[in-house]
């Protein structure tokens, strides 16, 4: 496909499974160019894949740089995701590190590599968040705090990109039936020592949360619906019990959050 096709093009990272996956199958079913960035490649057979590791150096900005030579980038969707069930207290460095790489600094990566591209001619960025980052999940911690900053990572880049055209979006799923739920690296029991059963029942309430939550394909049609809206809002979340949920969570008492978080993750 020449540089200068009239499709709009699609930069994925993370597009080899989940809302990812989904996400690249709405784009090239509806015209789209679309370019996969993630350690694994997406199966359709319409998708360009690029190998890259988020938390790999520049991996992601030089991958970036490779596809702007042959396309016109017109959108970046960032949905790579690392979870850790893990007490703070015995988390090792090198997997909350990791975590960080991949769900944040990744993502600022990508954007840093795409907004020199948009600046003349305006696009969009749209970065998969969680309502974990406004909700705090007990031993899933790592994931909340990274999930948080990545939402005000949103809120502050729409500010500074807004008069260039290039609209930036925070999208908030809640509970999403993916394999993501089995890719959670979880220490096992000898490693967290005195909160064993805790960590035991945290895992399973999320992945019941998680596995009952919304299809992967009804957020890739909100992403789309983003990509192809005029004036897409900075933060938009999935669903209007998700929508509900967070207002609550944001107006309730700290006390009462602290509460259902207690209830929810611990004996």
């Amino acid at each position: 496909m020449e540089k200068n096709s009239l499709k709009k093009t699609a930069v994925v990272v993370g597009g080899s499974s989940g809302i990812g996956f989904e996400t690249c199958q709405k784009l090239v079913n509806r015209g789209w160019n679309v370019v996969n960035i993630s350690r694994t490649p997406c199966k359709n057979s319409k998708v360009h894949n690029i190998a890259a590791d988020a938390a790999a150096g520049t991996a992601l900005s030089d991958a970036i740089r490779g596809v702007s030579e042959k396309y016109n980038i017109s959108a970046l969707i960032y949905c790579a995701g690392f979870s850790m069930a893990a007490p703070i207290e015995y988390a090792k460095e090198s997997d909350y590190r990791y975590l960080f790489d991949v769900n944040y600094f990744g993502a600022l990566q990508c954007m840093q590599a795409v907004i020199p591209l948009f600046k003349n001619k305006g696009g969009r960025i749209v970065l998969v968040g969680s309502l974990g980052g406004d909700f705090p999940i007990s031993f899933d911690c790592f994931y909340s705090s990274s999930k948080a900053a990545l939402e005000m990572l949103c809120r502050a880049a729409y500010c500074e990109l807004k008069p260039y055209n290039i609209r930036v979006t925070g999208l908030l799923p809640g509970g999403t039936a993916t394999n993501f739920t089995f890719k959670r690296k979880v220490y096992p029991d000898e490693e967290n020592k005195s909160y064993s059963g805790n960590v035991n029942r945290a895992v399973a309430a999320l992945a019941n949360m998680e596995q009952s939550g919304m299809p992967p394909s009804d957020v890739a049609e909100i992403i789309y619906n983003l990509l192809t809206t005029d004036k897409p809002p900075v933060i938009k979340i999935c669903g209007v019990k998700n929508t509900v949920l967070r207002f609550v969570s944001r107006v309730m008492p700290e006390k009462v959050t602290l509460k259902i978080n207690e209830r929810m993750f611990h004996q």
